[in-house]
């Protein structure tokens, strides 16, 4: 073997321009790629749950401290009379365990201006069924998704129809009835 077919010795302290990087800078490198990647994925998730987070107290706050007052809410101040005001009022909460909002929105707006009682019983049948309405679409949602969709659509129904019939014999009484959990949307 001759001189010009003997390869050139390698040095390990020679760098060539065209060579790669060393092992270890590139997995250096691509490990701080990585971290800040990380960091901005969790930054976007914080800020995302900030809005959800904002969003929940904004509804929890609607369900909880808006209960309108019951003074000043009675029979007779109307121009309908003592029993018919009940028995609206009776309807206003049965019909919404039974066609969930519309029923009691037909009651609320055809009688609203007759009985102050029964704008009120109205108006709170309406907002307490589009609650149990927004719960039968997430109900529907789950039910395509998970098996808990089912069960979670009968806890609606029955839901619904005890507070109705509670709201009903509460109205039937005269006495102003407000659910233990509603969106007050319509006030």
């Amino acid at each position: 073997m001759s001189d010009q077919d003997t390869p050139p010795p390698m040095d390990d302290d020679s760098t060539d321009e065209n060579s790669p990087p060393p092992l270890d800078d590139a997995v250096e490198s691509a490990g701080e790629e990585v971290k800040s990647t990380t960091e901005a994925a969790g930054e976007a998730i914080g800020a995302a749950a900030g809005d959800v987070s904002g969003a929940a107290e904004s509804i929890a706050d609607s369900i909880s401290s808006e209960v309108p007052s019951t003074e000043g809410i009675g029979l007779s101040q109307g121009t309908l009379s003592e029993s018919d005001e009940r028995t609206m009022g009776l309807l206003a909460h049965l019909l919404g365990g039974i066609t969930c909002v519309v029923g009691p929105l037909l009651i609320w707006l055809i009688k609203k201006d007759e009985s102050p009682f029964v704008d009120d019983q109205g108006k709170e049948a309406v907002n307490f069924q589009i609650t149990i309405l927004i719960g039968y679409v997430i109900a529907g949602a789950l039910a395509g998704v998970f098996c808990i969709g089912g069960l979670l659509w009968g806890v609606v129904v029955v839901t619904s129809l005890i507070f109705a019939i509670l709201g009903g014999v509460a109205a039937n009484k005269g006495e102003v009835y407000r659910y233990p959990f509603a969106l007050r949307l319509i006030k």
